[in-house]
């Protein structure tokens, strides 16, 4: 029997024995930015080049182009149309393994303005917030768009994700980033600019929200826009850089007695030397990036059970609480310089209103 006769033969048989029998299309919908990631290498692709001593240099390949350090260079040609895994060989004689960078390697090593979701909390995010195929998800404090590729990746082309960023030079950034990393634009993916409180309530039904993740500085001031948007049984993500911030978010989710008590955690990550027998713990670590704190959305009208356990003596002060300054709660100031740069490097700078239009 030959193998084109074979899936008709397999349906008859199906059919004499009353089984259902299910067909699967020949030509399915390729995701958004798979193209991206197979297949030889291509003009305009990003490699990363590993060399003998293990450090790492992502390059573009042109036609034309040329990797140059202080021991040698190569022409982007010797790469290009090659398998991912190949070994190319510079002047001086040494050696670069070429592969795509993974997405994590890939948002540690794109422009940046804001400071970047790392990988291993993204991870956790996604993880842990139970980010699905097809959810609605809504992200506020965009910053260079580390996190918003590891989102639509989760949600892919039938979901939505809908970020909110307050500043629009760091959404141009994160527009360039993710565009870059897809190929172009992701048919999930919509991009505001504005205060979550005031674009949340004109881009979301109340209800209509199944996941919200907020990267800010106050988290506790878009509670109640977040408890309107989000549906019953929804998830809110909040990440934090110090327990200062941690405890404030904490407190004022279980003041609004619309979510579940709330769960706080860290990641850190320690890689292991392997070398023969000599297996150790590496001398340095990812340490400490932020904190997560998660809690659920309660249905409408219902109260939280009493929590049973008592505060410890003290974890409440008696004395109002005073103002809190971005400063205090660990924000760092990005130059405009630094912005600047970067914009220029994505190709996403603003226009210059002094020059005139062609």
């Amino acid at each position: 029997m030959t193998g084109g006769a074979a899936p008709a033969a397999r349906g008859q048989v199906a059919q004499r024995l009353g089984w259902s029998v299910v067909t699967t299309p020949t030509d399915t919908p390729t995701a958004t930015g798979a193209e991206q990631r197979r297949g030889p290498f291509r003009v305009g692709d990003k490699v990363q080049l590993t060399d003998p001593k293990n450090r790492l240099h992502t390059i573009t390949l042109q036609p034309g182009g040329t990797f140059h350090t202080h021991r040698g260079y190569f022409q982007h040609e010797q790469l290009i149309g090659q398998p991912e895994g190949s070994v190319v060989v510079n002047t001086a004689n040494i050696e670069y393994l070429a592969l795509r960078p993974l997405l994590a390697d890939y948002v540690l090593s794109m422009p940046r303005g804001a400071a970047v979701v790392y990988p291993k909390d993204a991870a956790q995010i996604v993880a842990m917030a139970d980010i699905y195929p097809g959810a609605r998800v809504v992200e506020a404090g965009v910053g260079s768009g580390a996190l918003t590729m590891s989102l639509l990746r989760a949600v892919g082309d039938a979901g939505h994700v809908h970020s909110i960023e307050r500043r629009e030079d760091f959404a141009a950034i994160a527009q360039g980033n993710v565009e870059t990393f897809f190929g172009g634009p992701h048919p999930a993916w919509q991009l505001s600019v504005g205060d979550l409180s005031d674009v949340l309530p004109q881009v979301a039904e109340p209800g209509e929200v199944d996941r919200v993740v907020l990267d800010m500085l106050a988290p506790w001031e878009n509670v109640d826009a977040v408890a309107s948007a989000l549906a019953p049984g929804g998830v809110l993500v909040c990440y934090v850089a110090t327990t200062t911030q941690l405890s404030r978010t904490a407190e004022d989710l279980r003041a609004d007695g619309r979510f579940t008590e709330p769960v706080a955690f860290e990641t850190m990550i320690r890689g292991w030397h392997l070398e023969g027998l000599a297996v150790r713990p590496e001398h340095r670590m990812i340490g400490h990036t932020g904190f997560l704190i998660i809690a659920r959305r309660m249905a409408d009208g219902v109260t939280a059970p009493e929590r049973k356990r008592r505060p410890a003596k003290g974890a409440y002060p008696v004395t109002p609480e005073a103002e809190w300054t971005p400063e205090e709660l660990g924000e760092r100031a990005v130059s405009d310089k630094k912005v600047r740069k970067v914009r220029r490097d994505l190709g996403v700078a603003p226009e210059d209103p002094n020059v005139p239009s062609a």
